[in-house]
């Protein structure tokens, strides 16, 4: 891990801390890299590694971007336009202590910021461009993953505990039996969030219950608490020798301690989850200079924006209009509903959330969110774990070889379910099997499945909105799949469009980072011309009840497993 004025680690040494195994008996996936050089904003995944396309100009203006994800980090840097002009992805591993568990090492986190950094400043310095046509640089960050550390080492106490991590069920159980109301929704109309295994705030509570180094350290006055955007920042701008310990507030609103209309910690909720409020990080904006990076190749730039991924992918969706949604489909599927200045608290199994607060005296807009804890992983998932597919782009050829699934269904509640249904006794299954089915039926079965989770959260939303959306919005890497694109206007009912230009998670930390230092001066730039793919539903109404209809019996059998 770099703390202070140290040099961030060579490739190399990255090299080694990523392919480490840094829990004794943990599962571990492979982790990969990618470097590409792009001028026309379009990836070109068959580009060979390390090779770089001659860039249009050498007078340049960019805005970086540090997108980290559950799977994979990568370093983006957009032009002007908005365009991807340099980037280098790598993924790190994934850490399985035992089933439901997921953790990630905060240090291989670190190190995979500054090796994407690295990798990307030499390939602009190969193709003549300074470092400091870089302006500022955003983050964007997978949310509610849980980090701690000591904060007069800068050293972490634990592994990160991963989003999606199961393992606090029986806290959740406490916490709900503890509230007077004995409900999971006791908090919800303070911080827009009910108890549950996802949060971060419940995942403290078990860290602080099971493991002495962080009771002693929240003890000693010792404690930093933070989701990944807190540890990225505190680490960017110097760690131990005077870091800045703040988290903006879109990822502040996913602890379940922020107050939802206020802005700030609440010290009720505090209380009642026993923590102290020393160990947590200064609420900030999405949008605002919180110091500048420490040592390596960017040096000196300011960091200048930040939002939890799905937000970050509201701005870069220009969802800037309440009414407007979109859903992101990475790890997992995350819809958001643009609700404006006010907190709508939902009454359909929805989370209130922050959308983005670009600027320290600009007044927030607020979202519903529904959120579904695996989309993308189900496919790594047949290629990882059952050996189905070699790489995750061959899922549309054998789903795409087959019309239907045969009357298969598959519920991937790995780790239970969340919105709208937020049951931690769900497990996964796969219904309708017979000698006829093969794996094209469970390939396609699959991508069916995030679909309809998708139609479970969007029913919910147009519920609580009072009106049906009449188009999605969407992106992420599964809308690379035009099969997949179809089967979820099919299942809809409703138009799905897709943008030419799909990091846009990555983007909306580079367009708030740019407003902060002036290289965007209003929201009115960033309107695009360029015409998105458009997916229109062409199946029958009752066909598409009778699939949802069975869909929902499916669910019904992945409940009460635990």
């Amino acid at each position: 891990m770099t703390t202070g004025t140290e040099a961030p680690p060579s490739p190399t040494i990255a090299r080694k801390i990523i392919n480490k195994l840094t829990s004794t008996g943990a599962n571990k996936e492979t982790p990969q890299a990618t470097l590409i050089s792009l001028h026309d904003g379009k990836t070109d995944m068959s580009a060979p590694t390390g090779t770089a396309t001659r860039a249009h100009t050498k007078n340049g203006v960019f805005v970086g971007s540090i997108d980290q994800g559950t799977s994979s980090t990568r370093f983006m840097v957009f032009n002007e336009n908005g365009d991807i002009a340099f980037q280098y992805q790598t993924e790190f591993e994934q850490i399985y202590p035992a089933a439901g568990w997921c953790e990630h090492d905060p240090v291989v986190i670190m190190d995979t910021v500054h090796l994407c950094m690295n990798e990307v400043a030499k390939l602009m310095k190969a193709e003549g461009f300074a470092l400091t046509d870089i302006k500022a640089v955003g983050i964007t960050n997978q949310r509610e993953t849980t980090v701690v550390w000591d904060k007069t080492t800068g050293k972490p106490l634990h592994n990160a505990i991963v989003w999606l991590d199961g393992r606090t069920k029986d806290t959740v159980a406490q916490l709900v039996e503890k509230s007077p109301t004995k409900t999971s929704t006791y908090l919800q109309e303070k911080c827009g969030l009910p108890f549950s295994t996802y949060f971060s705030g419940v995942k403290l509570r078990w860290l602080l219950d099971n493991v002495k180094a962080v009771q002693d350290a929240h003890n000693d006055g010792r404690l930093a608490f933070g989701t990944v955007d807190s540890w990225l920042i505190y680490n960017l701008t110097g760690g131990v020798n005077g870091g800045r310990h703040v988290s903006d507030v879109t990822n502040a609103s996913r602890t379940m301690f922020m107050n939802i209309h206020t802005l700030k910690w609440d010290t009720e909720i505090l209380d009642f989850f026993g923590v102290k409020q020393s160990l947590l990080p200064e609420i900030v904006s999405s949008a605002e200079h919180y110091g500048n990076i420490v040592g390596g190749p960017l040096a000196g730039i300011p960091l200048a924006g930040c939002l939890g991924d799905q937000q970050a992918a509201v701005v870069g969706q220009r969802c800037f209009n309440p009414g407007e949604a979109k859903n992101t489909y990475g790890t997992g599927a995350f819809m958001l509903f643009n609700t404006g200045p006010k907190a709508v608290i939902s009454t359909h199994g929805l989370l209130t959330t922050v959308a983005f607060k670009l600027g320290k005296d600009v007044a927030p807009v607020y979202a519903l969110e529904g959120s579904v804890a695996i989309a993308g992983a189900a496919i790594k998932w047949l290629r990882d774990n059952l050996g189905m597919i070699k790489e995750a782009s061959e899922i549309n050829t054998l789903a795409g070889s087959v019309d239907t699934t045969a009357g298969v269904y598959f519920v991937p509640a790995f780790s239970g379910l969340f919105a709208p249904h937020w049951r931690d006794d769900a497990r996964g299954c796969i219904v309708g099997l017979t000698q006829y089915t093969k794996k094209e039926h469970i390939a396609r079965a699959t991508l069916e499945a995030v679909c309809f989770q998708t139609k479970e959260v969007l029913d919910a939303m147009n519920a609580d909105a009072g009106t049906d959306l009449a188009l999605l919005k969407v992106d992420g890497g599964m809308t690379a799949s035009d099969l997949g694109m179809q089967i979820q206007a099919d299942l809809l009912g409703i138009a799905v469009e897709r943008p030419q230009m799909r990091e846009t998670t990555a983007l909306g930390a580079a367009l708030a980072a740019g407003l902060t230092v002036g290289v965007w001066k209003d929201l009115d730039h960033f309107t695009t011309a360029i015409a998105p793919d458009v997916f229109e539903p062409k199946i029958e109404a009752k066909d598409r009840d009778e699939r949802y209809a069975s869909w929902k019996k499916a669910v019904e059998r992945s409940l009460n497993w635990v």
